[in-house]
Order: C-alpha cells, then structure tokens, then sequence
C-alpha cells in the first residue's frame, strides 16, 4: 500500500507535465506563429485566436490546430514543443479545462 501513494503521485506529475508547460510555449509562439498571424490578420495577430466565431472549441481541436500550423510553417517542433504551444494559448486565450 505504500508505494501506491507515491506512484499515484508520479503518474500525476507525470500526466501535468505532458500537458505542456505555457512558459516555454510562449517562447515558441512568439518565435514562429506572430509574424503569420501578423500577416494574415493584421495588428498583433492575436484576433486569430479571439475571432467570432471561434474555430477552436476544445483543448483537443487546440492540439491539432498547434500541430498542423507548425507542419504548414514547417516549425520543425517536436510533439512535446507543440504541447508547450497549447498550453501557452489555452491558458491565454482558450481557458480549456
């Protein structure tokens, strides 16, 4: 019984950490999605992600969106670094539970 108290802990720590961390998604964000959103939408590129109607309606979709924009720019991010991106724009912008 003792060990199932601190694995369940580690299976946790576990599960948030590959949630992303928003920190370093912000860095990655700014490094490659602002000038595209710029771009296409004018201003600071952030009606992308505050536009009616919203094309996002869930944390899954988000996951997708972040992963295909980073094939079409050819980001070259890693399934980790695309977690990192979600995170930073979910807790911004989406507030997904």
């Amino acid at each position: 019984m003792r060990i199932v108290i601190p694995l369940s802990c580690l299976l946790l720590a576990v599960s948030a950490q590959a949630a992303g961390d928003p920190k370093l998604g912000k860095a990655l964000h700014d490094k490659q999605c602002v000038a595209c959103h710029v771009k296409l939408l004018g201003g600071d590129g952030s009606a992308m992600y505050t536009r009616k109607p919203r094309l996002i309606n869930n944390a899954a979709a988000l996951k997708q969106r972040v992963a295909t924009c980073s094939a079409q720019t050819s980001a070259g991010w890693f399934p980790e670094e695309e977690e990192h991106v979600a995170a930073w724009l979910n807790q911004t912008y989406y507030k997904f539970k």
